[in-house]
């Protein structure tokens, strides 16, 4: 399973981007999974930021982006997207997707199975 991010960048306070990570060699509709971003800052733990139950239905996040990002899927395109706006210096970090095969969506990193290489992203003041 290869996990491959995109979307980061260099980005002012107040300002948005949108992350994608593509899935290959599993495919969603056959294969239920279960998405989550973290994000891993300088100096700091990786962290839970956002998850997504296989079908969509079910999404959670961190206190810290709750009303400011949102997680979604396209099972059909293997895709997993994290839509990220008001971005607040607070949220440069190297962003990592990850899947657990899985119809429960946990929040601890330690039970996604497969990861991306990162993608990252930095807010200026």
């Amino acid at each position: 399973v290869q996990l491959v991010e995109s979307g980061g960048g260099l980005v002012q306070a107040g300002g948005s981007l949108r992350l994608s990570c593509v899935v290959s060699g599993r495919t969603f509709s056959s294969d239920p999974t279960a998405m989550a971003w973290f994000r891993q800052a300088p100096g700091k733990e990786r962290e839970f930021v956002a998850g997504i139950t296989y079908s969509g239905s079910t999404t959670t996040y961190a206190d810290s982006v709750k009303g400011r990002f949102t997680i979604s899927r396209d099972n059909a395109k293997n895709t997993v997207y994290l839509q990220m706006s008001s971005l607040k210096p607070e949220d440069t970090a190297v962003y990592y997707c990850a899947a657990r095969r899985s119809l429960i969506l946990v929040v601890a990193a330690r039970n996604f199975n497969d990861w991306g290489q990162g993608t990252q992203v930095t807010v200026s003041l």
